[in-house]
Order: structure tokens, then C-alpha cells, then sequence
């Protein structure tokens, strides 16, 4: 897999309990690679004392990709993120992900707290212990199902929009079809063809098979106070809704925070440092030391 790495020019007090800050992995979704966390928010959390990795999943970006269709499934995907923490980080760290990364945050947390696993010392050495995890305008536990169909009874023209754009990958060659699909109405449209052509570029695969995917889930639950879990949203999302959005929440116990003014790429979008600053309070508001399961 392809990894793009940031370190910070010095380590950094985290907080109240003095201790290194715990590195930060950034797993992106569907059409995106390492790149769109190098833009604005691995310089931001390098600059307070955070290790930062972006890796690019399989079939996207500069990784390899494997024979087949799809790049993989949600438990290869995660095992793929497991692999590379085992091998490359040092610390436990904090897992980011971005929408259909989120789901595969997700997998990896059900992995390695379920209490459903099969073989609980096969599972811990195989999914590395955490220090928490954050889950970004994250497609739900449940899929992505439950979003079309409500798109589709409430909001049938913004359904098949979101069809277009995202199954029928038509964002790719409609500069106001991805503005939409992805960011605020103020962003710089200069810019947003920038990012639509790494778009393009970076998806050599499908992500997922969706059937398949469907088939597989919802993710098996963990128990509570496994480990801290931070849900954050866009409150100008086109892709994953409030009901979406308060789902992850709930299955997590949490409580979820939107972002207001901002869309569903909140680290690439206009005002990305909203999603920036609500993450780094979080990280700071405890030592984000890993739990024992």
C-alpha cells in the first residue's frame, strides 16, 4: 500500500497527562487515496506534535492492485489497515476514517473488541491495539442501503443525483456534479477540479463489491468503553444524512457532533479546519492511552 507520512518537527505536550500523543492513521473512502489527508489536515495535527500516516488502500491511488473487480472486502480492507500498524507504528495509535473508511474503522474495531470473536488472542495479534478511533461523515453499521432509501422516499431527485454521481462514478466528468456531490457551494471551482482529477486518478478499482459488502454487515457490535470512539459529521453532507450520521453514533453510544458549513469532504472542503479543531479537542481532552479489553 501506498503511505504518505508527516512527523512533527517536535514532540508536543497532548494534554493534561504529559506522554508522546498517540500517532494518528488516515484511511480515506471510496474515490480518494493518502493524498486528500496530505492537503490540509496531516500538516495541521504534525504541527501539535502528532505522527501522522495516510495509506492508500489497495487499488487505489499508487497501491497495487489485486486481480478481481474490487480491491477487496470490508474484513480484507481492515486487515490490510492492520497489517501496516502491526509492521509500521510504534504506539497504539488513533484510526481515522473518512466514509467508507469509517466502515473499515469500523470492521477493524469489531475485529479487535467484538466480544463475538471466534478466537480473541488470534484477533488481538492480528488487529493491533488502539488508542481510540474517529469515524468522519462515516457510511453507518448498517451500510449505506438505509441512506439511498431514504434519498430515495424523501428526496428522489437529490437519490438519483447521488446514483449518478457516486455508482455511476458520473461526478467524474461533471465539474458541478462533484462540487455538489462533495463540497460546499463556496468552494473555489479551480480547486475543485483539481481535487475531481485525483479523484479520478485514484480510484483503479472498485472499492468494494457492494453486494458482497451488503451481505456482510451490519459490523458486529464491541462492548462499551472498549474504546473511545469519536463520530463527527457535515451538516451539509449530499451523501451520509443525519439519520446516517446519529446510527454510528448510537451503535458506539456516543454522541455525535455535525459540523456546521461544511460538506461530505470535511478535510478537504472550504472550511476544513472545523473537522480539524473538533478532532485535535478530543485527542486533547484525555491522554488517549489505549484500553484494555
Amino acid at each position: 500500500m501506498e503511505v504518505i507520512s508527516q512527523k512533527p518537527l517536535k514532540e508536543l505536550d497532548s494534554g493534561p497527562n504529559p506522554g508522546p500523543n498517540p500517532p494518528l492513521v488516515f484511511v480515506h473512502g471510496s474515490f480518494h487515496a493518502a493524498w486528500c489527508w496530505a492537503e490540509h489536515w496531516m500538516p495541521f495535527f504534525s504541527g501539535y506534535g502528532y505522527d501522522c500516516y495516510a495509506v492508500s488502500l489497495l487499488g487505489q491511488g499508487e497501491s497495487d492492485s489485486p486481480s478481481g473487480s474490487a480491491a477487496g472486502t470490508l474484513q480484507m480492507h481492515a486487515s490490510d489497515i492492520a497489517d501496516f500498524i502491526r509492521k509500521e507504528v510504534n504506539l497504539p495509535p488513533v484510526l481515522i476514517g473518512h466514509s467508507f473508511g469509517g466502515l473499515i474503522v469500523q470492521s477493524y474495531l469489531s475485529n479487535r473488541y467484538s466480544s463475538h470473536r471466534s478466537s480473541s488472542s488470534v484477533s488481538d495479534n492480528l488487529h493491533p491495539l488502539l488508542a481510540g478511533a474517529v469515524l468522519v461523515c462515516s457510511v453507518p453499521p448498517s451500510g449505506n442501503s438505509g441512506l439511498v432509501w431514504r434519498y430515495l422516499l424523501t428526496k428522489p431527485v437529490v437519490a438519483i443525483k447521488v446514483t449518478l454521481s457516486l455508482a455511476a462514478k458520473a461526478f467524474a466528468n461533471s465539474l458541478s456534479l462533484c462540487k455538489e456531490t462533495f463540497f460546499s457551494s463556496k468552494m473555489d471551482d479551480r480547486l475543485v477540479q483539481r481535487y475531481q482529477e485525483l479523484m479520478r486518478e485514484s480510484s483503479k478499482l472498485p472499492l468494494f463489491d457492494l453486494k458482497m459488502l451488503n451481505a456482510s454487515l451490519p459490523v458486529a457490535s464491541i462492548p462499551k468503553n472498549s474504546v473511545e470512539v469519536l463520530v463527527i459529521g457535515a451538516s451539509n453532507d449530499f451523501i451520509v444524512d443525519k439519520e446516517g450520521l446519529h446510527e454510528t453514533a448510537k451503535f458506539f453510544d456516543v454522541q455525535e457532533v455535525s459540523i456546521q458549513g461544511v460538506a461530505h469532504d470535511i478535510m478537504l472542503d472550504s472550511s476544513w479546519e472545523k473537522g480539524a479543531e473538533t478532532i485535535l479537542s478530543w485527542l486533547k481532552s484525555s491522554s488517549k492511552q489505549p484500553l484494555t479489553p
